[in-house]
């Protein structure tokens, strides 16, 4: 194949003849077809024929000598790219008096005086040295392409809750507080009623707004399924759904095909104030342990070859349980009384003395005249975490054991240098030569 290189502009630009396009272009319409292979980069990976011109040439400024794909790939290695949050507002350090450099408005040490986002105060924090304003928080990373177009990055939640979710809130108790006093006027005009009539619950104070508690809605078949006839509405839509409860992703697992929560999805919660805590609360109280005993005896019976089955003849399973549950008591009460009858019944004899209450031990142990231990061992003696009665270098005695003019040492041979060797006697010698005296 023929090559000729202009250079232009300090770039070597490759041109082919005629001849040589046609060929590369019939081994293209080949490799299309699946008549020649398909083409292999430099890391030994074949390259899809069907890949655009466009895509699979790589750029001139690469100088690229070899086909690849490796213009297409990720070309950001920086560990900073991310698309993580930036913490708005948060704070970091506050400090007590004002330091060198920081702002002369509210003392922070993040900006300077001209960015400063406070109020203009009437004499800075420099020349009063008091409400020092916290250090802000300084992230930096690169955003990823989701990251730098996200509108709410940085948004506080809780915003949200001090400035829409309190203004509701409030307006909804003060219009549940007019309409019990419009109501308890109401009652109070009427002299025809009751005594009991006078008494107000806050739950009947609006009836309109139970939702539709007893409307009774009609179904129509459709196409995607379901029945004509009617269904009363049973739920209360002023009852909170069991998934939003708790919203953190580590709460109890919610299964939305069976609408089962099965753990609780607030333990930390007073039991006195919640009313749900997990579908297992229910399942594990009242008849239903009872009546998994009974499916569980059912299948064990089923698989030891008695003709029993739970869902076809459900009165004779029970029926079977409850003469099985009747052998089993009276075959435990048989064998209780054949103990007691072999054995006896301490409980029924006499009072044990309160000396051998106190004195018995499940450990024993052998003495001899001496009073050495011939058999057993004694009752071990709890000792402190830390190592004791550990010497190094030769000492016998512990470092501190020793005390002189303001100063700690060795007792066994009164050096005070810690970790130093012992010396023995000639240590001893030498410090009371020296008019050394033991404390």
């Amino acid at each position: 194949m023929r090559v000729v290189l202009i250079r232009c502009m300090g770039l070597a630009v490759a041109f082919k003849s005629r001849d040589d396009r046609r060929k590369q272009i019939e081994l293209e319409d080949a490799r299309k077809a699946g008549l020649a292979p398909a083409e292999v980069d430099e890391d030994g990976k074949e390259i899809n024929p069907h890949i655009p011109q466009f895509m699979s040439s790589a750029p001139w400024y690469l100088n690229a000598d070899r086909p690849s794909l490796k213009h297409q790939r990720k070309w950001k290695s920086d560990p900073n790219y991310t698309k993580s949050w930036y913490d708005r507002g948060a704070k970091i350090y506050e400090a007590d008096k004002y330091r060198k450099g920081a702002c002369e408005n509210c003392g922070a040490m993040t900006h300077d005086t001209k960015s400063c986002m406070e109020r203009p105060r009437k004499v800075g924090a420099k020349r009063t040295n008091k409400h020092i304003a916290p250090d802000e928080k300084i992230e930096t990373f690169e955003l990823d392409y989701d990251g730098k177009r996200d509108r709410w990055n940085g948004y506080d939640a809780s915003s949200y809750a001090y400035h829409v979710i309190e203004r509701y809130e409030a307006r909804d108790e003060a219009r549940r507080k007019y309409q019990k006093g419009q109501q308890l006027k109401k009652l109070e005009d009427d002299e025809e009623e009751e005594e009991d009539g006078l008494r107000v619950d806050e739950a009947k104070v609006d009836e309109s707004k139970q939702m539709n508690f007893a409307k009774v809605e009609k179904r129509v078949r459709t196409t995607g399924g379901g029945s004509t006839g009617t269904v009363r509405n049973l739920r209360i839509r002023e009852d909170t759904a069991k998934y939003l409860l708790d919203l953190d992703v580590k709460s109890a697992h919610y299964d939305p095909k069976t609408r089962s929560m099965r753990e609780d999805p607030m333990p930390d919660a007073d039991p006195s104030d919640k009313f749900y805590g997990g579908d297992n609360r229910h399942r594990n109280s009242g008849e239903a342990l009872e009546f998994e005993k009974l499916n569980t005896h059912a299948w064990e019976a089923f698989e030891k070859g008695q003709d029993i089955h739970m869902q076809a003849a459900p009165s004779q399973a029970e029926l079977i349980y409850k003469n099985y549950k009747g052998i089993k008591e009276k075959l435990k009460s048989q064998t209780k009384d054949t103990i007691l009858e072999k054995y006896g019944n301490a409980a029924a004899e006499e009072e044990i003395p309160m000396e051998l209450l106190l004195g018995q031990s499940e450990s024993q142990v052998e003495y001899d005249r001496a009073g050495r231990i011939i058999k057993g061992q004694e009752k071990a003696l709890p000792r402190s975490k830390y190592e004791e009665d550990v010497y190094l270098n030769n000492h016998t005695c512990v470092w501190g054991s020793w005390w002189k003019d303001h100063q700690w040492g060795y007792k066994c041979c009164k050096q005070m240098i810690q970790n130093s060797y012992c010396t023995g006697a000639a240590g001893i010698e030498a410090a009371e030569a020296a008019n050394i005296y033991l404390i």
